[in-house]
């Protein structure tokens, strides 16, 4: 064990393998280390438990790294587990050959708590999630740089984690966006933009999945963002797209995905609409629109605790609205990236809002984000996203 680390103690026994040890259990240190520090962990009775950072201002005091004695935390540990993890997307899942947009490092999925990196063509953004993954961030970039030559780099901090992890960092300002390829579909990546990327590969497989059962059909994206389904689908033989979103700024970038991609071949274009989906729902119900697909991708509806029963509300009615404009026999996609929200939960929210709807739907398929955004068997807080494919049979 590096005895040059300083040391926390826990005040209770630690029976759990989990990397999250909460403020709650830990003895405050006589000399507290700054937020992110890296320090041992010993037990009440002084056996040594792990190694992980420090953070005496957060909720999460300890977020185990290391659970090997001998093993030091520092700039090689750093470099091995961003080489293990570029090396499962690029030799395990073979993602070059699918796309050059993908996750190269997932948090605890991968073993770096607070450490969230996607790679856009030659430019990685990396996002800080924890005080100890921004206190090592150089030997963070220059890991990465190892694996990516000649890389460009974005980088930033939510202001709700600089909140909670008391550090403060400043985005990367005025990177060059990037053109990505996906399934052979193009899209533009703009991490200085207002809306992070402007792209989340974590849908990648359920785009592909969805798009191939579109050809000839009427198909309804809603909360389209940057236009993921909506291009998808016109590239995959779709006779109309229509995309719905309230923000005005998404709606341009969706309007550019699919000049990126014109002319298709079907000759359908996407035709985007800037508008709340609820009103707009409604009015398409009362109007006798139906779509054969219907696609509903929310944005995060809650970081807070407190407020996911009201997040189910919302969830509940938005999808009740967009099963009644789903034809019978149609296919209905609907998604949580609400990480708070359990599959359990989302999959009673549907159940209820079928009921409502006076609908009957059949579950074709329940997946999640894309295998390059692994989470541990005993950390669930990395599995995020919901997807729920089903047929809406009358």
């Amino acid at each position: 064990m590096n005895t040059t680390l300083p040391t926390v103690r826990l005040k209770n026994a630690w029976k759990s393998n989990h990397p999250w040890i909460f403020q709650r259990l830990v003895e405050k240190p006589a000399q507290r280390p700054k937020p992110g520090s890296i320090v041992d962990v010993v037990g009440v009775d002084g056996e040594w438990i792990g190694r992980g950072f420090y953070n005496g201002h957060s909720r999460i005091a300890v977020r185990i790294l290391e659970t090997n004695p001998a093993v030091a935390v520092d700039a090689d540990w750093f470099a091995r587990k961003l080489a293990d993890a570029v090396a499962l997307r690029r030799q395990t899942l073979q993602l070059d050959a699918v796309s050059n947009a993908w996750r190269v490092f997932h948090s605890e999925g991968d073993g770096i708590s607070g450490l969230v990196v996607d790679r856009y063509d030659d430019l990685l953004v990396v996002g800080f999630f924890s005080a100890g993954a921004w206190r090592h961030r150089s030997e963070i970039f220059e890991a990465l740089r190892a694996q990516f030559p000649g890389c460009r780099f974005h980088s930033f901090a939510d202001e709700h984690v600089q909140k909670q992890e008391s550090f403060d960092y400043r985005d990367t300002q005025g990177t060059e966006p990037a053109i990505i390829t996906e399934h052979g579909i193009r899209f533009r990546a703009d991490p200085a933009g207002a809306h992070k990327t402007g792209f989340f590969a974590d849908q990648r497989e359920n785009r592909e999945w969805l798009s191939h059962r579109v050809a000839g059909q009427r198909v309804l994206d809603l909360c389209c963002n940057t236009g993921g389904f909506a291009v998808y689908a016109a590239a995959r033989g779709a006779a109309e797209v229509v995309g719905v979103d309230i923000d005005a700024e998404v709606i341009e970038i969706a309007k550019g995905n699919a000049k990126l991609n014109a002319p298709f071949e079907s000759g359908v274009r996407p035709r985007f609409v800037q508008a709340d989906i609820f009103p707009w729902l409604r009015d398409a119900a009362n109007n006798g629109e139906r779509f054969d697909v219907v696609v509903l991708d929310p944005a995060k509806m809650t970081r807070d605790r407190d407020q996911v029963i009201p997040a189910l509300k919302k969830y509940l009615d938005m999808n009740k609205l967009a099963l009644g404009v789903v034809r019978p026999g149609g296919l209905f996609a609907t998604f949580s990236c609400t990480g708070l929200v359990s599959e359990e939960q989302f999959l009673d929210m549907l159940r209820r809002a079928a009921f409502y709807a006076g609908r009957t739907v059949q579950v074709l398929k329940v997946a999640g984000a894309g295998p390059d955004h692994p989470f541990l068997a005993h950390v669930q807080e990395s599995r995020y996203l919901k997807a729920v494919f089903c047929r809406v049979v009358d």
